[in-house]
Protein backbone atom coordinates (compact mmCIF):
# COMPACT_ATOMS: atom_id res chain seq x y z
CA UNK A 1 0.00 0.00 0.00
CA UNK A 2 2.88 2.56 0.88
CA UNK A 3 5.11 1.64 -2.02
CA UNK A 4 1.98 2.31 -4.58
CA UNK A 5 1.12 5.68 -2.42
CA UNK A 6 5.14 6.37 -3.08
CA UNK A 7 5.00 5.39 -6.76
CA UNK A 8 2.05 7.90 -7.38
CA UNK A 9 3.59 10.66 -5.17
CA UNK A 10 6.56 10.28 -7.76
CA UNK A 11 4.50 10.31 -11.17
CA UNK A 12 2.72 13.26 -9.63
CA UNK A 13 6.12 15.42 -9.17
CA UNK A 14 7.77 14.66 -12.51
CA UNK A 15 4.64 15.24 -14.63
CA UNK A 16 4.16 18.43 -12.16
CA UNK A 17 8.13 19.00 -12.59
CA UNK A 18 7.89 18.88 -16.51
CA UNK A 19 4.81 21.06 -17.05
CA UNK A 20 6.66 23.48 -14.41
CA UNK A 21 9.92 23.77 -16.55
CA UNK A 22 11.98 22.52 -12.86
CA UNK A 23 14.33 20.11 -12.71
CA UNK A 24 13.29 16.65 -11.90
CA UNK A 25 13.72 15.68 -8.20
CA UNK A 26 12.35 12.65 -6.38
CA UNK A 27 10.46 12.77 -3.55
CA UNK A 28 10.17 10.26 -0.62
CA UNK A 29 7.28 9.48 1.54
CA UNK A 30 9.18 10.92 4.46
CA UNK A 31 9.27 13.51 2.94
CA UNK A 32 5.60 13.60 2.42
CA UNK A 33 5.14 13.11 5.78
CA UNK A 34 7.75 15.71 7.13
CA UNK A 35 5.75 18.46 4.62
CA UNK A 36 2.62 17.46 5.89
CA UNK A 37 3.98 17.52 9.75
CA UNK A 38 5.00 20.82 9.17
CA UNK A 39 2.24 22.56 7.54
CA UNK A 40 -0.23 20.89 10.36
CA UNK A 41 2.37 22.95 12.95
CA UNK A 42 2.24 25.80 10.76
CA UNK A 43 -1.70 26.03 10.38
CA UNK A 44 -2.25 25.56 14.60
CA UNK A 45 0.92 27.98 15.00
CA UNK A 46 -1.34 30.49 12.54
CA UNK A 47 -4.37 29.46 14.79
CA UNK A 48 -2.62 30.57 17.76
CA UNK A 49 -1.27 33.70 17.21
CA UNK A 50 -4.56 34.70 15.59
CA UNK A 51 -6.73 33.87 18.62
CA UNK A 52 -4.36 35.54 21.31
CA UNK A 53 -3.00 38.62 22.31
CA UNK A 54 0.20 36.97 20.28
CA UNK A 55 -1.53 38.58 17.02
CA UNK A 56 -0.64 41.97 18.18
CA UNK A 57 2.91 41.22 19.33
CA UNK A 58 3.02 39.47 15.94
CA UNK A 59 2.20 42.76 14.93
CA UNK A 60 4.91 44.72 16.65
CA UNK A 61 7.71 42.16 15.48
CA UNK A 62 6.89 42.76 12.01
CA UNK A 63 6.93 46.29 12.15
CA UNK A 64 10.56 46.18 13.64
CA UNK A 65 11.51 43.92 11.16
CA UNK A 66 10.34 45.94 8.69
CA UNK A 67 12.59 48.78 9.86
CA UNK A 68 15.56 46.17 10.25
CA UNK A 69 14.73 45.29 6.02
CA UNK A 70 14.90 49.10 5.10
CA UNK A 71 17.83 49.55 6.83
CA UNK A 72 19.57 46.94 5.48
CA UNK A 73 19.23 47.99 2.00
CA UNK A 74 20.09 51.55 2.55
CA UNK A 75 23.25 49.95 4.27
CA UNK A 76 22.08 51.93 7.67
CA UNK A 77 25.06 50.09 9.33
CA UNK A 78 24.33 51.29 13.08
CA UNK A 79 20.45 50.21 12.78
CA UNK A 80 21.85 46.63 11.43
CA UNK A 81 24.81 46.84 14.21
CA UNK A 82 22.27 47.60 16.82
CA UNK A 83 19.50 44.54 15.34
CA UNK A 84 22.46 41.99 14.98
CA UNK A 85 24.03 42.30 18.78
CA UNK A 86 20.72 42.58 20.15
CA UNK A 87 19.17 39.34 18.23
CA UNK A 88 19.80 36.49 20.85
CA UNK A 89 18.75 38.83 23.73
CA UNK A 90 15.68 39.38 21.16
CA UNK A 91 14.87 35.17 20.88
CA UNK A 92 14.84 34.93 24.76
CA UNK A 93 12.95 38.12 25.34
CA UNK A 94 9.95 36.94 23.17
CA UNK A 95 9.92 33.75 25.63
CA UNK A 96 9.40 35.76 28.41
CA UNK A 97 6.70 37.97 26.00
CA UNK A 98 5.05 35.30 24.59
CA UNK A 99 5.64 33.01 28.17
CA UNK A 100 1.14 32.82 28.83
CA UNK A 101 0.38 32.25 25.28
CA UNK A 102 3.21 29.84 24.49
CA UNK A 103 1.88 27.87 27.95
CA UNK A 104 -1.82 27.55 26.95
CA UNK A 105 -0.32 26.22 23.11
CA UNK A 106 1.33 23.50 25.29
CA UNK A 107 -1.64 22.96 27.50
CA UNK A 108 -4.00 22.74 24.27
CA UNK A 109 -1.77 20.45 22.33
CA UNK A 110 -1.40 18.04 25.51
CA UNK A 111 -5.26 17.54 26.15
CA UNK A 112 -5.65 16.51 22.48
CA UNK A 113 -6.95 13.12 22.28
CA UNK A 114 -4.37 11.77 20.14
CA UNK A 115 -2.48 11.19 23.06
CA UNK A 116 -4.90 10.74 25.32
CA UNK A 117 -4.39 7.30 26.04
CA UNK A 118 -0.57 6.85 25.63
CA UNK A 119 -0.06 10.23 28.59
CA UNK A 120 -3.23 9.19 30.75
CA UNK A 121 -1.80 9.84 33.90
CA UNK A 122 -4.29 11.96 35.40
CA UNK A 123 -6.89 9.72 36.67
CA UNK A 124 -6.54 5.91 36.76
CA UNK A 125 -10.46 5.58 36.43
CA UNK A 126 -13.03 8.72 34.60
CA UNK A 127 -14.86 9.83 37.13
CA UNK A 128 -18.49 10.31 36.13
CA UNK A 129 -22.04 12.09 37.65
CA UNK A 130 -25.33 10.07 38.23
CA UNK A 131 -28.32 11.41 36.61
CA UNK A 132 -29.31 12.50 40.47
CA UNK A 133 -26.99 15.08 40.11
CA UNK A 134 -27.60 16.49 36.26
CA UNK A 135 -31.43 16.79 37.38
CA UNK A 136 -29.55 18.94 41.02
CA UNK A 137 -27.52 20.81 38.28
CA UNK A 138 -30.59 21.80 36.37
CA UNK A 139 -32.68 22.59 38.80
CA UNK A 140 -30.24 24.76 40.94
CA UNK A 141 -29.68 26.84 38.03
CA UNK A 142 -32.41 27.87 36.60
CA UNK A 143 -33.59 28.13 40.30
CA UNK A 144 -31.08 31.14 40.45
CA UNK A 145 -31.02 32.43 37.27
CA UNK A 146 -35.62 32.70 37.99
CA UNK A 147 -33.77 35.00 41.25
CA UNK A 148 -30.96 36.70 39.44
CA UNK A 149 -28.23 35.39 41.46
CA UNK A 150 -25.12 34.98 39.75
CA UNK A 151 -23.20 31.55 39.62
CA UNK A 152 -20.39 29.76 38.04
CA UNK A 153 -20.45 26.01 38.50
CA UNK A 154 -17.38 23.72 37.05
CA UNK A 155 -17.91 20.05 36.24
CA UNK A 156 -14.73 18.37 36.61
CA UNK A 157 -13.87 15.80 33.13
CA UNK A 158 -11.08 13.55 32.88
CA UNK A 159 -8.59 16.70 33.57
CA UNK A 160 -7.70 17.02 36.91
CA UNK A 161 -8.35 20.89 38.31
CA UNK A 162 -6.51 20.39 41.55
CA UNK A 163 -4.85 23.68 40.92
CA UNK A 164 -8.01 25.61 41.10
CA UNK A 165 -9.64 23.52 43.98
CA UNK A 166 -6.86 24.91 45.88
CA UNK A 167 -7.53 28.44 45.21
CA UNK A 168 -10.59 27.89 47.05
CA UNK A 169 -12.49 26.58 50.23
CA UNK A 170 -13.19 22.79 51.00
CA UNK A 171 -16.23 21.57 50.56
CA UNK A 172 -16.82 17.78 50.06
CA UNK A 173 -20.23 17.47 50.20
CA UNK A 174 -23.26 15.50 47.90
CA UNK A 175 -24.29 17.96 44.96
CA UNK A 176 -27.71 19.28 45.82
CA UNK A 177 -29.40 22.36 44.26
CA UNK A 178 -30.11 23.76 47.63
CA UNK A 179 -26.68 23.54 48.31
CA UNK A 180 -25.70 25.16 45.05
CA UNK A 181 -28.44 27.98 46.09
CA UNK A 182 -27.19 28.37 49.19
CA UNK A 183 -23.37 29.00 48.58
CA UNK A 184 -24.32 31.66 45.50
CA UNK A 185 -26.82 32.84 47.98
CA UNK A 186 -25.87 37.23 48.06
CA UNK A 187 -23.81 38.45 50.52
CA UNK A 188 -22.94 34.78 51.95
CA UNK A 189 -19.19 33.54 52.21
CA UNK A 190 -19.03 31.20 49.76
CA UNK A 191 -20.53 32.86 47.08
CA UNK A 192 -17.99 34.66 45.38
CA UNK A 193 -15.72 32.57 42.58
CA UNK A 194 -16.43 29.17 41.31
CA UNK A 195 -17.88 25.98 42.88
CA UNK A 196 -16.08 22.85 41.58
CA UNK A 197 -17.78 19.42 40.66
CA UNK A 198 -16.00 16.15 41.25
CA UNK A 199 -18.70 13.22 40.19
CA UNK A 200 -21.70 13.76 42.87
CA UNK A 201 -20.07 16.06 44.94
CA UNK A 202 -18.67 19.82 45.20
CA UNK A 203 -15.02 19.76 45.96
CA UNK A 204 -14.31 23.82 46.80
CA UNK A 205 -16.29 26.74 46.58
CA UNK A 206 -14.92 30.42 46.46
CA UNK A 207 -12.23 29.28 43.71
CA UNK A 208 -10.54 31.43 41.54
CA UNK A 209 -10.33 30.55 37.22
CA UNK A 210 -7.90 31.49 34.82
CA UNK A 211 -9.32 34.64 32.60
CA UNK A 212 -9.73 33.78 29.02
CA UNK A 213 -7.61 36.28 26.54
CA UNK A 214 -9.17 35.38 23.43
CA UNK A 215 -9.76 38.39 21.10
CA UNK A 216 -12.93 36.56 19.90
CA UNK A 217 -14.89 36.96 23.17
CA UNK A 218 -17.67 39.74 23.03
CA UNK A 219 -16.78 42.63 24.96
CA UNK A 220 -20.36 42.59 26.56
CA UNK A 221 -19.16 39.22 28.58
CA UNK A 222 -18.13 40.22 31.87
CA UNK A 223 -15.63 38.49 34.14
CA UNK A 224 -17.73 35.41 35.12
CA UNK A 225 -18.23 34.17 31.98
CA UNK A 226 -14.69 35.23 30.91
CA UNK A 227 -13.54 32.82 33.43
CA UNK A 228 -16.05 30.04 32.41
CA UNK A 229 -14.22 30.03 28.80
CA UNK A 230 -10.83 30.43 30.45
CA UNK A 231 -11.08 27.34 32.33
CA UNK A 232 -12.58 25.60 29.50
CA UNK A 233 -9.92 26.26 27.65
CA UNK A 234 -7.44 25.23 29.96
CA UNK A 235 -9.38 21.59 30.63
CA UNK A 236 -11.78 19.71 29.58
CA UNK A 237 -14.58 20.40 32.16
CA UNK A 238 -17.80 21.69 31.33
CA UNK A 239 -19.03 25.11 32.88
CA UNK A 240 -22.04 26.43 33.91
CA UNK A 241 -23.08 29.90 34.08
CA UNK A 242 -25.61 32.39 35.87
CA UNK A 243 -25.80 35.76 34.94
CA UNK A 244 -26.28 37.89 37.60
CA UNK A 245 -27.69 41.09 35.44
CA UNK A 246 -30.05 38.45 33.09
CA UNK A 247 -30.75 35.55 35.03
CA UNK A 248 -29.98 33.51 31.42
CA UNK A 249 -28.05 30.20 31.96
CA UNK A 250 -25.10 29.49 29.57
CA UNK A 251 -22.58 27.30 28.88
CA UNK A 252 -19.03 26.70 28.36
CA UNK A 253 -17.09 23.94 26.85
CA UNK A 254 -13.84 23.29 24.46
CA UNK A 255 -13.06 27.04 24.65
CA UNK A 256 -16.32 28.40 23.29
CA UNK A 257 -19.78 29.92 25.13
CA UNK A 258 -23.20 28.84 24.19
CA UNK A 259 -25.40 31.58 25.40
CA UNK A 260 -29.33 31.61 26.83
CA UNK A 261 -29.84 27.88 26.46
CA UNK A 262 -32.59 25.64 27.95
CA UNK A 263 -33.23 23.47 30.52
CA UNK A 264 -33.13 20.75 27.35
CA UNK A 265 -30.38 22.09 26.22
CA UNK A 266 -28.24 21.96 29.22
CA UNK A 267 -29.43 18.34 30.47
CA UNK A 268 -28.22 16.87 26.81
CA UNK A 269 -25.09 18.75 27.09
CA UNK A 270 -24.66 17.05 30.71
CA UNK A 271 -25.62 13.65 29.58
CA UNK A 272 -22.98 13.95 26.84
CA UNK A 273 -20.15 14.90 29.25
CA UNK A 274 -21.72 12.43 31.46
CA UNK A 275 -21.10 9.37 28.98
CA UNK A 276 -18.43 10.79 27.10
CA UNK A 277 -15.11 8.63 26.60
CA UNK A 278 -12.46 8.65 24.42
CA UNK A 279 -13.99 6.75 21.44
CA UNK A 280 -16.79 9.40 21.72
CA UNK A 281 -17.37 11.79 18.71
CA UNK A 282 -16.52 15.67 19.38
CA UNK A 283 -19.23 18.31 20.81
CA UNK A 284 -19.24 19.91 17.34
CA UNK A 285 -20.26 16.82 16.12
CA UNK A 286 -22.91 16.51 18.60
CA UNK A 287 -24.55 19.52 18.14
CA UNK A 288 -24.86 19.29 14.48
CA UNK A 289 -26.49 15.76 15.23
CA UNK A 290 -29.09 17.60 17.28
CA UNK A 291 -29.52 20.79 14.32
CA UNK A 292 -30.36 17.71 12.09
CA UNK A 293 -32.40 15.61 14.22
CA UNK A 294 -34.52 19.16 15.17
CA UNK A 295 -34.88 19.97 10.93
CA UNK A 296 -35.83 16.92 10.99
CA UNK A 297 -38.75 16.66 13.01
CA UNK A 298 -39.93 19.92 11.61
CA UNK A 299 -40.33 18.07 8.51
CA UNK A 300 -41.95 15.11 9.99
CA UNK A 301 -44.15 18.15 11.65
CA UNK A 302 -44.83 19.55 8.23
Amino acid sequence: MLTKFHGLINSFWQKASEFIGIPDISISLIDVIEILIIAFLFYHFLIWIKTTRAWTLFKGILVILLFVLIAAIFQMNTILWIAQNTLSVGLIALVVIFQPELRKALESLGNRRLFGRIFDITKEEATKFSDKTIDELIRASYAMGKEKTGALIVIEDEILLTEYIRTGIDVDAILTSQLLINIFEKNTPLHDGAVIVRGDRVVSATCYLPLSDSISISKDLGTRHRAAIGVSEASDSMTIIVSEETGKVSLAYHGQIYHDISQEELREKLVYLQTRNYEAKSFELFKRRKKNGQKDSEHSDE
